[in-house]
């Protein structure tokens, strides 16, 4: 390539970045700075000239790997963003990943089977992670070399950038050249877009996965409210978007969300100190890089908060770095993490070991990582190129043989393995495209365009690592998933080992959609060695319901007490379940009981009073009848018909035992005899008195002049007939009743809550109601015939006893009505027997007390003379 169409090439991209800066949000002025000063200022230009490794070849693959980091910002104001510091603090692990991409490159090259005869060679730069370093580092690759247009070979893919927002902006600003990027680490799930994306791929999930996990994490141990400090760019806001998506229509919320930034760290953790120290979320989610999660961490330290556990994103789940700092041993013990699946690169600890700056005296990197590790000056000054080394000569005797440090540590290669399969992965790409032949490429349409060595474009080369698929040395097999590939991560956890440091220990594992967890082995924060709690509201007991608060998020919530009747027997309940009716809720609104069976029994107070009482009004009755019975033939007795009076006496006393019947549990056959006994009891005594009434009033008929014959048609044989019609009649309505729809015990559960009262229904209301109407019919004739026959001439006039015993029975009997309407359960029937027995101790009281009063106390008034009034 001429110097002419390098440099064309490099303003078409400089105008293309323009214009993805502007895309990306940025500002313009970090494009001019770029473009005039050349990254800010001369020293930081010589800067990224120097730190860099190229190994010719005749196909080069560039790497884009943050070497050396930018150290977090404690200065609060700034006065233009494009003020960039220097990257100064070297990382040892990206160290290790640059020997990866190195040792990857030695290793196709000798493999027969893979490129044969081709040398592939490497092009590495610093990205220092950050977007004006890792965009001049890649113009450098593509174009062959540094400014100054020398004569390195143009790189046809890049393998980078670590991080997803430098991704997005090389991928949108190479996308018109087609060429190739396969990432390592930048797994924000926006890069997953194809259509936005169509040149990026890479070798590490995309963080929806790892989002994912996390929330099936919190579902599984019951963690509803989740605090969120991610890093402030598209790796950590892609993922709490994705964390949010999957918490949807579940019950778990972000208690709080808070980022931060490298260039305003100090402002950004103490900010994100605050709001965690304040809320009563323990759990929180971390997506950030352990630079800055140290810092925030320290913060925290600082501030003596402990109890929390935290959520590791796979950037610092597994960073020694994190590990060995011995004040974070406390507040980070428990954490749990997501972390890269691990796995072993044979002969990469021995190409590790065996590195020497005199075996390779032209890495400028590995000689100032050996003054990191060796604390020795390799020359006169540091390869930093800064400033003079304070630190004496190095006696050429070091060796990292033995030598147990980041850079070594490849007991658990994650990322490193990553770089190491993205170098594959370019390699097989470059493998297809030059093996291919023209006879296979029938549909251009369809299949990648074949090409030669010296022809190679980096759109020929983009369109076979879409299709590429092989074979690790580990037996698995790798192909991109949509630019990515399919997820499997480690879970860790932080524990402490033998020694009080830190180190993780891996519980479980994620493949695909399997989550699984070894619970048993996860030591939890504090002392209590149990799974940390972290709820907006604790979860309701059983018994009690969730109602949500307005205006607060669904993890906030009151927790209402279930109604009568209603239970909820789990932790967490929404709304409470109504009990079957045969039972009911207990106390404690948790467990439906059999409810408690409530009637009118004899052994309660009320069943042994109503007993009682009618019991002695059936003794008094009795007693009367005795009275009666041997004062049979004295005039008082036999006025009237003696007859009549001790059938009424009989009435009576079945009016008294009836209401017995009512008393206990209502069972088939009693419920049929309550209201038969009672009605024909009742329809008996009234026709009794009835007959009685109609006699007074015909015997004082007939003694009027022309009206001696009325008195014999309704002699004794009449009255008897006149009763028994009577009585036959309610027979036959209490007959068509119980035929019909006759009363039957029911379980009523609608009056009181917690019981079940036992009761008779009557069947048929117009049964019921046919013979109350008839008693009713006969009391009132009866009362009206009484009344008429009051004031008849005579010392004793019965009629006039009939009258108020007839006005006290309608009385009872109409206030009746009303009241056994409106009583509750077993006070229905309490109030029936009521009923029955005031009505019959009133029949008995002023019809045949009376009497009593002269048979016992006033004998001399027992004449006939006397009761004619005569005397």
């Amino acid at each position: 390539m001429s110097v002419l169409t390098q440099s064309w090439l490099l303003q078409s991209v400089l105008v293309l970045f323009q214009w993805s800066v502007c895309e990306a949000g940025m500002s313009f002025t970090v494009v001019e700075e770029i473009q005039q000063e050349k990254c800010v200022n001369l020293d930081m230009s010589q800067r990224l000239d120097d730190v860099g490794l190229y190994q010719d070849g005749d196909l080069i693959i560039g790497a884009l790997i943050n070497i050396y980091n930018l150290p977090p910002t404690p200065d609060l104001t700034f006065t233009k963003r494009t003020e960039i510091k220097p990257c100064a603090e070297l990382q040892e692990r990206s160290m290790r990943w640059v020997q990866a991409v190195v040792f990857a490159v030695e290793e196709i090259n000798r493999n027969p089977f893979l490129l044969p005869g081709i040398q592939l060679g490497y092009h590495i730069q610093d990205s220092c992670s950050r977007y004006p370093y890792s965009l001049r580092s890649a113009l450098s690759m593509i174009s062959g070399g540094n400014h100054t247009c020398g004569n390195t070979r143009p790189a046809k893919l890049i393998i980078g950038d670590s991080a997803s927002t430098q991704s997005i902006i090389l991928s949108t600003t190479l996308r018109p050249l087609q060429i190739a990027m396969i990432s390592y680490l930048a797994s924000c799930p926006c890069l997953s877009d194809r259509q936005k994306f169509p040149n990026f791929f890479r070798t590490v999930p995309s963080d929806a996965y790892q989002a994912r996990t996390m929330a099936q994490m919190a579902k599984r141990f019951g963690w509803t409210w989740v605090g969120a400090v991610v890093v402030d760019n598209d790796y950590g806001r892609g993922a709490v978007q994705v964390f949010e998506e999957e918490i949807k229509g579940t019950e778990i919320c972000l208690a709080f969300f808070h980022t931060i930034y490298r260039e305003q760290m100090a402002k950004d953790v103490d900010r994100a100190a605050t709001t965690l120290q304040a809320s009563s979320a323990r759990v929180i989610l971390v997506f950030a890089w352990y630079a800055d999660v140290e810092a925030f961490l320290l913060e925290l330290v600082r501030r003596n908060v402990t109890d929390r556990l935290f959520l590791a994103s796979e950037i610092w789940s597994t960073s020694g770095y994190l590990l060995s700092n011995p004040q974070l041993y406390t507040i980070s013990k428990g954490t749990l993490g997501v972390a890269l699946r691990s796995a072993n690169i044979p002969g990469f600890d021995a190409h590790l070991r065996q590195l020497h700056p005199s075996r390779y005296p032209k890495d400028a990197l590995l000689k100032a990582l050996w003054e990191n590790i060796f604390s020795c000056s390799l020359q006169k000054n540091s390869s930093t190129g800064f400033q003079k080394s304070p630190l004496s000569p190095c006696s050429g005797t070091e060796s990292l043989k033995g030598m147990n440090r980041q850079f070594t540590d490849t007991s658990s290669l994650r990322v490193t393995y990553n770089v190491y399969l993205a170098v594959y992965a370019a390699a097989h790409a470059a493998h297809s495209l030059l093996t291919c032949t023209t006879q296979n490429n029938s549909d251009p349409e369809r299949k990648p365009q074949c090409s030669s060595l010296d022809s190679i474009t980096p759109a020929q080369l983009l369109q076979h690592i879409e299709q590429v698929n092989f074979t690790t040395q580990l037996g698995e097999k790798f192909y991109f998933q949509d630019g990515g590939i399919p997820p499997v991560y480690d879970l860790v956890n932080w524990q402490r080992a033998p020694d009080g440091s830190l180190q993780y220990v891996t519980i479980g594992k994620v493949d695909g959609d399997q989550l699984v967890i070894n619970e048993s082995a996860i030591i939890w924060p504090g002392d209590s060695g149990k799974v940390p709690v972290s709820v907006c509201t604790a979860e309701c007991l059983p018994g009690t319901r969730k109602a949500i608060k307005k205006g607060l998020p669904v993890c906030c919530f009151d927790c209402l007490p279930c109604t009568d009747g209603e239970i909820s027997n789990i932790t967490g309940a929404v709304k409470c379940y109504r009990c079957p009716p045969e039972f009911w809720s207990n106390s404690f609104r948790n467990e439906c009981v059999p409810r408690e069976t409530e009637f009118l029994a004899f052994t309660e107070t009320m069943g042994i009073t109503l007993t009682s009482v009618a019991v002695s009004g059936a003794l008094m009755t009795s007693t009367v009848a005795v009275i009666f019975l041997y004062h049979r033939n004295t005039p008082i007795v036999k006025a009237n018909n003696s007859e009549l009076s001790f059938l009424l006496l009989m009435s009576l006393k079945l009016c008294f035992l009836c209401s017995l019947v009512f008393v206990g549990q209502p069972s088939f056959w009693s419920c049929r005899l309550q209201q038969a006994a009672f009605g024909i009891s009742f329809v008996l005594c009234i026709s009794c008195i009835l007959v009685k009434t109609i006699v007074v009033l015909v015997a004082f008929r007939s003694a009027r002049p022309g009206s001696s014959a009325l008195i014999k048609w309704f002699g004794p044989g009449q009255q008897r007939g006149s009763v028994l019609m009577c009585t036959c009649v309610q027979v036959i309505i209490c007959a068509t009743w119980l035929s019909i729809s006759p009363p039957s015990p029911r379980n009523n559960y609608g009056i009181q809550g917690s019981k079940v009262i036992l009761e008779c229904t009557v069947g048929s209301v117009a049964g019921f109601a046919s013979v109350l109407g008839y008693i009713g019919f006969l009391a009132s004739v009866c009362f009206m015939l009484a009344f008429f026959a009051r004031k008849l001439p005579d010392n004793f006039n019965e009629a006039k006893f009939i009258t108020f015993s007839m006005l006290i029975f309608c009385a009872v009997w109409i206030a009746f009505v009303p009241a056994y309407v409106s009583s509750p359960g077993k006070y229905s029937v309490a109030v029936e027997i009521f009923a029955i027995l005031a009505s019959s101790f009133g029949l008995l009281v002023c019809i045949f007390v009376p009497k009593c009063y002269i048979i016992l106390l006033k004998p001399e008034n027992n004449t006939k003379k006397f009761l004619m009034g005569k005397t």
